[in-house]
Order: structure tokens, then sequence, then C-alpha cells
């Protein structure tokens, strides 16, 4: 399938929001809890979502005996990835903290073997082999940093787990609603345990200590991160061929790194380099980029 110059524009755009995403979140983490963050981001971002398809004249009824399967959905694809997610965030540099989060297309590979009975192939084998090197070069330097939080590694790979498993789920777990529903629904069961999460384990926040920064991030949170990349997503994900996509996923470690540098002086290492290198051949290898090249090229 041909991809247009627009298209390419739009995706490169959506790398970009959800590649400056994660120093954003590490900018609103230094007054905002973690769980109170994704609670306010999330409910937000689900009522300015469910808002913009409701003007597009999208249904987004809930049919009472579908509550349960969207529920469960939820668990792995909003409720583990986001809760793991942000507090290895508060673990680990947001650069190196995104590297690690986007290990998941490796590990939706090898949870298909284990648990579905898919065929592992050779490129799933260089995926792992790479997804593992880019992980054990920074959980070497956090082990071997003095003020190193080799528990972040791990929190990161449970996120990436959560949501691999939810993304097989999904395919197995069959819910009769518009794929726009299905998210908003997903989102604001997320956001009410969220909530729910934050109420017990966190102090009430005193927002009006809170500077101009941070509410400047949350905003982004809401309106970029849920808002305007869940919009330009949708609408190009059901025109755009799996390996386009696959380019923009391997685009957002990298610009997570670089982004980093300005919005929170992250300087990146060696490390850091090098497991973006093997991350994006982890992903291009698990999602078969360059594979429909090679192909035509010996037909």
């Amino acid at each position: 399938m041909h991809v247009t110059r627009r298209q390419w524009l739009l995706l490169a755009a959506i790398t970009l929001m959800w590649g400056c995403n994660w120093p954003m979140m590490k900018f609103s983490l230094r007054e905002v809890p973690p769980l109170t963050f994704r609670a306010l981001t999330m409910s937000g971002g689900a009522l300015l979502v469910a808002a913009w398809f409701a003007l597009r004249g999208i249904s987004l009824a809930l049919p009472r005996a579908q509550v349960g399967r969207v529920l469960a959905l939820s668990l792995p694809n909003i409720v583990g990835w986001h809760f793991a997610s942000i507090i290895g965030l508060t673990q680990l540099a947001a650069g190196r903290a995104v590297i690690l989060a986007f290990t998941m297309p490796v590990w939706t590979v090898l949870l298909g073997a284990l648990l579905f009975g898919q065929h592992l192939t050779r490129r799933a084998g260089v995926a792992s082999l790479c997804a593992l090197v880019a992980v054990a070069l920074l959980a070497i330097d956090e082990f071997t940093t003095l003020a190193g939080r080799p528990v972040g590694v791990l929190w990161l790979q449970i996120a990436a787990i959560s949501w691999a498993y939810g993304t097989l789920l999904m395919r197995r777990l069959p819910v009769p609603l518009s794929t726009e529903a299905l998210t908003v629904w997903m989102m604001t069961f997320g956001a009410v345990i969220f909530w729910v999460a934050a109420l017990a384990a966190e102090p009430w926040p005193d927002w009006r200590a809170w500077q101009a920064g941070t509410w400047a991030s949350l905003v982004w949170g809401i309106v970029i991160n849920f808002g305007v990349s869940q919009v330009l997503w949708f609408g190009l994900a059901r025109e755009l061929p799996a390996q386009a996509a696959a380019f923009s996923m391997m685009g957002v470690p990298l610009v997570g790194v670089l982004s980093s540098a300005w919005v929170v002086g992250e300087v990146p290492v060696a490390s850091d380099w090098l497991a973006v290198l093997f991350i994006g051949a982890a992903i291009a290898a698990a999602t078969g980029v360059g594979t429909a090249r090679g192909e035509n090229a010996r037909r």
C-alpha cells in the first residue's frame, strides 16, 4: 500500500508527540504525585476524546453485557501499562524509560508464542536478542552507578509485558464496539481506577502550589498525548500498512532521548544511544520492517 506525503507527515507528528510525552511526564512528576498525574490526564483525555468522537457522530454507547469484557481489556491495556510505566518513570531518566518501555513489540511476539502457541520465527529470535541486549545495557548501568535504580528497569519491563498481553487479548476477546468507543471506555474505566488508587495511596495535592510549567505539562498530557495524538492515530490506523506504523514506533525512543535533554536537562550516555539502536533493530525485526522490500527484491 502506498503511503502518501500527508500520511508520513502525520505519522511523524504522532512520533514526536509520543516521544516528547515521556520528558513532559517526568517534568510533571516534579510536583504531581504519579497516580494523581495518571488520574488527571487520563480522565481529562477521555472526556476530550469522547467529545470529539461524539461531535463526529460516532456512537460511544456501551451495552451492559459488554461492561465486563471492556473492563477486562482495560486492566492490561490501560491500568497495567500506565501504572507500571509511571512508577518506573519516577525512578529512571525519561529517555531511559522510553527505551525500556518500547520493548513491548518484542514481548508481544514472545507472549504470543508462550501463551497462544504462535510460531516463533527467526526474526522473532533476532528481535528478542536485540531487546535483551538493550535492556541489559541499561540494567548494568543502573546496577553499577552509585545512584542507580535498577528496580525502575523492572517496572518498565512489567509495563511493556502488560501492554503486550493487552494487545494479544484485544485480538482474542472481541467486543462488538467501534475502536473509538472501546478506547474511550477503557480510558474511562482506567481513570476511575487511578482516582481510587490515588485517593487511597497519595495525599491530596496542593494544586495552588503548582508552578505554571507543571500546569502546562498537564495540559500537554491531556490535550496532546491523550487527545490530539489519539485522534490522529485513529485517523491513520485504518489507512496505514503495518510496516509504516512500525517505523513510527521505532522513532519514539530516539525522540524521547533527544527531547529529554531539552525538556528536563538529561544528558544521555553511550549506553543510552546503544540501547536506542538495539531497540530500533528489535522493533524492526519483531514487526517485519524491511521484509516486504526484501521479498520484492527476490522476485
